[in-house]
Protein backbone atom coordinates (compact mmCIF):
# COMPACT_ATOMS: atom_id res chain seq x y z
CA UNK A 1 0.00 0.00 0.00
CA UNK A 2 1.19 3.44 -0.93
CA UNK A 3 0.95 6.16 1.44
CA UNK A 4 0.26 9.56 0.09
CA UNK A 5 2.78 12.49 1.28
CA UNK A 6 -0.79 14.38 2.72
CA UNK A 7 -0.65 11.94 5.14
CA UNK A 8 2.48 13.74 7.15
CA UNK A 9 0.74 17.23 6.55
CA UNK A 10 -0.73 19.80 8.43
CA UNK A 11 -2.83 22.55 6.84
CA UNK A 12 -2.14 26.11 7.95
CA UNK A 13 -2.18 29.60 6.46
CA UNK A 14 0.05 32.01 5.32
CA UNK A 15 -0.53 35.54 6.56
CA UNK A 16 -1.81 36.98 3.20
CA UNK A 17 -4.63 34.34 3.41
CA UNK A 18 -3.00 31.48 1.15
CA UNK A 19 -3.78 27.87 2.68
CA UNK A 20 -0.72 25.63 2.38
CA UNK A 21 0.16 21.79 3.91
CA UNK A 22 3.35 21.79 5.68
CA UNK A 23 4.91 18.42 6.51
CA UNK A 24 4.85 17.78 10.19
CA UNK A 25 8.01 16.06 10.19
CA UNK A 26 10.42 19.17 9.18
CA UNK A 27 9.26 21.38 12.37
CA UNK A 28 11.84 22.06 14.54
CA UNK A 29 10.61 24.98 16.45
CA UNK A 30 7.31 26.92 17.12
CA UNK A 31 7.29 30.74 18.28
CA UNK A 32 5.32 33.72 18.48
CA UNK A 33 6.95 37.04 17.65
CA UNK A 34 3.65 37.88 18.05
CA UNK A 35 3.14 36.48 14.69
CA UNK A 36 3.16 32.47 14.39
CA UNK A 37 7.10 31.44 13.11
CA UNK A 38 7.40 27.61 12.33
CA UNK A 39 11.36 27.19 11.69
CA UNK A 40 12.04 24.39 10.14
CA UNK A 41 15.28 21.75 9.96
CA UNK A 42 16.81 23.21 7.19
CA UNK A 43 16.34 26.82 8.57
CA UNK A 44 13.35 28.23 6.66
CA UNK A 45 10.78 29.95 8.17
CA UNK A 46 7.05 29.98 7.66
CA UNK A 47 4.97 32.62 9.58
CA UNK A 48 1.55 31.64 9.78
CA UNK A 49 -2.19 33.07 10.63
CA UNK A 50 -2.72 30.46 13.49
CA UNK A 51 -1.57 30.90 17.20
CA UNK A 52 1.47 28.39 18.02
CA UNK A 53 -1.38 26.73 20.34
CA UNK A 54 -3.02 25.88 17.80
CA UNK A 55 -0.22 24.84 15.50
CA UNK A 56 0.57 22.49 18.55
CA UNK A 57 -2.37 20.68 18.50
CA UNK A 58 -2.60 20.27 14.77
CA UNK A 59 1.37 18.89 15.15
CA UNK A 60 -0.14 16.81 18.39
CA UNK A 61 -3.45 16.13 16.78
CA UNK A 62 -1.71 14.47 13.36
CA UNK A 63 1.11 12.46 15.76
CA UNK A 64 -1.97 10.94 17.99
CA UNK A 65 -3.49 9.55 14.50
CA UNK A 66 -0.19 8.03 13.25
CA UNK A 67 0.58 6.30 16.55
CA UNK A 68 3.41 8.42 17.66
CA UNK A 69 2.52 9.96 20.78
CA UNK A 70 1.64 6.19 21.85
CA UNK A 71 5.35 5.12 20.88
CA UNK A 72 7.27 7.64 22.13
CA UNK A 73 5.58 7.45 25.64
CA UNK A 74 5.63 3.14 25.86
CA UNK A 75 10.16 4.32 24.50
CA UNK A 76 9.89 6.76 27.96
CA UNK A 77 8.39 4.46 30.06
CA UNK A 78 10.49 1.45 29.18
CA UNK A 79 13.87 3.84 29.39
CA UNK A 80 12.54 4.48 33.35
Amino acid sequence: MMTSSSNFMIKLKRLNGESFTLNAFMIEQIQSYPDTTITLINGKKVVVQEPEDIVTELITSFYQRIGIIHSLSEVGNSSE
